[in-house]
């Protein structure tokens, strides 16, 4: 068994040998590269990206990735498809042939049938003298100058390599698309992403009380309400113009009143009140609301509407329950 020393000596340069490997694609980031970024992003059909063995997994990655992000994909396994998948092949479908190779027999097989097809193929290989270099319509070099094994056997380092390419090709088409956050979302429904990207303001503070005050409410009022509605503070508005904001109270507010002395006989909630609180409109993503609220060290946002009126209170646990930190 390895020392903890050594094991660690094992990671890094498995970092070091990958990292080599990716900052040697850069030149071959060519005018093939942009060919293909073109063909796909003309193409009126999908994209169908197949593989075997491990160029197999990043060919399933990178189809996500691209599904995620605008570019219809379709993951075809090499083996299956000369076994009777390629019938999920459409005649505009561009396809993207993964392997370091480019020599397997699965390969050799497949292509000259997707050639039959009239489909255009791109090919991401690793080895510019191959079967698959020479037949692919537009050529995508990753070779790397050895695996990251320290047999030189198993796909580390050329699969790290193919899986950066795609992703090349992902961001390039994401930038050709003009493709947003709000498109993102679009696709991300699910988990905290997806809440991240589509979820607003408007969807978490109308689960909470409304708590608000006029500026002449005592002392004791002002806390009972802050304590009835449990959310840690209250507004303070302006009873001759309903909805206008005229400052807050928290809890750190009583505190400070509380620690300054001051007797509390007379003292009304405009009197400890703090002016110019922070606001959020509604319409906003709950994901702002979480920056503004790290941002000036706070833990709950007063919610206007578009006009700048009080609606309610968001708290920062709002936002941990639905799990978007």
């Amino acid at each position: 068994m390895k020392t903890p020393k050594e094991i660690q000596d094992i990671a890094r340069h498995v970092i070091a040998d990958e990292k080599k490997a990716i900052e040697g694609l850069e030149k071959y980031i060519d005018n093939a590269f942009s060919d293909a970024v073109q063909t796909i992003f003309s193409a009126s059909g999908r994209v169908v990206i197949t593989g075997i063995g491990k160029s197999a997994n990043i060919a399933a990655k990178i189809v996500s990735t691209l599904n995620s992000t605008g570019t219809p994909a379709l993951f075809m396994h090499a083996a299956d498809a000369i076994h009777g998948d390629l019938g999920m092949l459409q005649p505009h479908d561009v396809v993207i042939c993964i392997s370091k190779s480019g020599n397997t027999p699965e390969i050799k097989v497949l292509i000259p049938l997707v050639k039959n097809f009239g489909n255009r193929l791109i090919a991401i290989v690793g080895n510019p003298d191959s079967f698959l270099a020479h037949e692919a319509d537009i050529v995508l070099l990753s070779p790397v100058p050895h695996e990251a094994c320290p047999n030189n056997l198993a796909p580390t380092s050329s699969t790290t390599a193919q899986l950066v390419m795609g992703d090349a090709l992902a961001v390039a088409l994401i930038e050709c698309r003009n493709f947003s956050a709000r498109d993102f979302a679009r696709f991300h429904p699910g988990g905290a992403l997806g809440k991240q990207l589509y979820m607003r303001v408007s969807d978490l503070y109308c689960q909470n009380e409304k708590p608000q005050v006029a500026p002449t409410a005592s002392i004791r009022d002002t806390i009972l309400e802050m304590t009835s509605r449990r959310l840690g503070c209250t507004v303070v508005v302006d009873p001759l113009r309903p909805g206008t904001v005229l400052g807050i109270i928290t809890d750190g507010d009583l505190r400070r009143m509380l620690n300054g002395g001051a007797p509390l006989d007379g003292l009304t909630a405009a009197d400890i009140m703090s002016p110019h609180p922070k606001t959020i409109a509604d319409s906003e993503y709950a994901v702002a609301a979480l920056h503004l609220m790290r941002t000036h060290s706070i833990t709950q946002l007063i919610v206007t509407d578009a006009n700048g009126c009080y609606l309610g209170i968001v708290h920062l646990h709002d936002i941990l329950r639905e799990g978007i930190i």
